[in-house]
């Protein structure tokens, strides 16, 4: 009997990929799509949303052509709360967070999973460029980088725990470019080849989020005072979910020097503005941290970390405190930590661990 593996389907050129590629290793593959939200609530049309008819369209044409059975599952109330509230929650309490953290963790690689196992599948597959890999020295399943440099996503993964990475497989980790996956579906003939890749968070397509959350709350957020670090008021903020560490523009005030958002402060709706050096900082903490290459380690160790997804690896030092929580200290100053964001280490191309930047 061969194995047999779910496919996370979202209608796209890198999860058609990765369905073909398990067919041509021999497992009996189950195409799955996550019907995530629907449309009229996030208040997008379907033409800029994914979780489209014409999507989940395109994921049944693949599944079709490789001979696969296929679903589409409604995880829509799952959705809601574990990812689209939790990005509003943060906003309100003005950090700044990254919701595709959230859906990978809490719902391809949780709700997923859980149906994988329903379904008798040995592992769950998506279309991702990261790569696992079993280390027989260590006894542990490791995250490493894509071969892809450009298309890594090992750092939206870093949550991943051993159960979770022994029954995954990312096989679009070892192509070297994206044109070899475009030409490996303009092979297998896939309708959609030459789709465009998904940008921006998907249920907010325009990258407007605090439109969004207006929008899905039915709320106005309050009005409160730009300050500066000594306090004076500078002028009127139009609400703090407006706002993100590091942002100059649009602050809709004739200021004497170019000033940033360096704070948030919920307690009295207040945006701190300073200028560009109150920006940097050598240390960050955080929690809810996840240890992948070792368990939690009990001296400082050595790594690289990226405070936010597209930010450059930075040389760091981690430390373990009591509370469990991890102090990280950078050799050189970082601009503008968020809270909210993920901070991920690495040893070379093998993610360490993560965990959400709470101070």
């Amino acid at each position: 009997m061969n194995k047999r593996a779910l496919i996370a389907m979202s209608g796209g050129v890198d999860s058609s990929v990765a369905a073909a590629l398990m067919c041509e290793n021999g497992y009996e593959c189950i195409g799955i799509t996550m019907k995530l939200y629907n449309n009229e609530d996030v208040g997008v049309s379907s033409e800029k949303a994914c979780c489209t008819l014409s999507d989940t369209e395109d994921a049944r044409s693949v599944a079709y052509r490789l001979g696969m059975r296929y679903y589409v599952l409604n995880f829509t109330d799952d959705f809601e709360g574990q990812v689209i509230r939790r990005f509003i929650t943060a906003y309100e309490k003005g950090e700044t967070p990254n919701p595709c953290i959230d859906c990978n963790r809490y719902m391809k690689f949780d709700k997923l999973y859980q149906k994988a196992s329903m379904l008798g599948c040995d592992t769950i597959v998506t279309g991702h460029y990261a790569r696992v890999v079993y280390d027989k020295n260590l006894n542990r399943w490791l995250l490493k980088k894509s071969l892809n440099p450009a298309k890594d996503q090992s750092y939206v993964l870093y949550f991943m725990t051993q159960e979770q990475l022994a029954h995954t497989q990312f096989p679009l980790g070892s192509f070297s470019d994206k044109e070899e996956v475009r030409s490996a579906a303009r092979k297998y003939n896939f309708v959609n080849a030459g789709k465009h890749d998904s940008q921006d968070i998907c249920f907010v397509p325009n990258g407007n989020y605090s439109d969004f959350i207006e929008q899905y709350t039915e709320k106005k957020y309050a009005e409160g005072n730009f300050v500066d670090t000594e306090g004076k008021i500078l002028g009127t903020h139009k609400g703090m979910i407006r706002y993100t560490i590091g942002q100059r523009k649009g602050l809709a005030l004739s200021l004497p020097s170019p000033m940033y958002v360096c704070r948030k402060c919920p307690e009295d709706n207040t945006v701190v503005l300073s200028d560009e050096t109150n920006l940097y900082s050598n240390e960050l903490t955080a929690g809810d941290f996840n240890w992948i290459a070792f368990e939690k380690p009990e001296t400082p160790i050595h790594v690289t970390a990226k405070t936010r997804y597209h930010a450059k690896e930075a040389a760091a030092v981690a430390t373990v405190q009591k509370d469990g929580t991890v102090k990280i200290s950078f050799e050189q100053p970082q601009r503008a930590i968020t809270k909210g964001q993920a901070v991920v280490l690495y040893d070379g191309d093998t993610v360490v661990g993560g965990g959400t930047i709470i101070a």
